[in-house]
């Protein structure tokens, strides 16, 4: 205990350099955390609307009211997925019925294909990505960024520890603060990058 108590002193008495890259790993850490739990309770809304959606989905032969679940589930990627495609089919009908065609839905996708819906549907995929793939640069940031910080810190560090020696002390106390210094920017870049990759991978 007083081992730990006369590191917190150490560090406490830093230079403003040790401090800065402390303050920096520590606000790393705390954001990545709150990224991390904020994306795990995402992904389980997610897979409770999306099983909540698909379940609907099967049960049900009417277009429209499967449409109107999605403003239910709306996290759902493939209830998205499913509103952009409805919405494109709703385009084309409206299209032909304004030429008087409306009768033609058929054999228009016999003609022209399901071309215009896939790129929809895909288009749907893609914005859903976007929304789930949301914040992970940050947590990549991190966990690239992170040990290079700790590392920077803990050369910071080991200068001091030299300078320490060039001073004339040649006992443990002249190296030991920078030591310390050393050591816990490289522990604390450590905590602050692991989290952050594994959430991220």
């Amino acid at each position: 205990m007083q081992g730990e108590m006369n590191i917190l002193l150490i560090l406490w008495n830093s230079g403003i350099v040790v401090k800065i890259v402390l303050a920096l790993l520590i606000f790393s850490s705390v954001l990545s955390w709150a990224i991390i739990f904020q994306k795990r309770k995402t992904l389980q809304k997610v897979e409770i609307d999306n099983d909540g959606f698909l379940e609907y989905f099967k049960n049900s032969q009417n277009l429209s009211e499967i449409y109107d679940q999605t403003k239910v589930y709306v996290d759902s990627p493939v209830g998205f997925m499913f509103q952009k495609g409805y919405l494109e089919l709703l385009k084309i009908r409206e299209k032909l019925k304004a030429t008087g065609q409306e009768d033609l839905l058929q054999d228009y996708f016999k003609e022209s294909g399901v071309h215009a819906l896939e790129r929809s549907l895909q288009q749907g995929a893609s914005i859903s990505n976007d929304l789930l793939d949301r914040k992970l640069e940050i947590l990549a940031s991190i966990s690239s960024i992170a040990p290079f910080i700790g590392l920077f810190g803990t050369v910071w560090g080991i200068i001091n520890s030299f300078s320490g020696l060039a001073s004339g002390g040649g006992s443990i106390e002249a190296v030991a603060p920078g030591i310390a210094e050393a050591l816990v920017a490289t522990a604390v870049g450590l905590a602050a990058a692991i989290p952050a990759s594994w959430a991220f991978n």
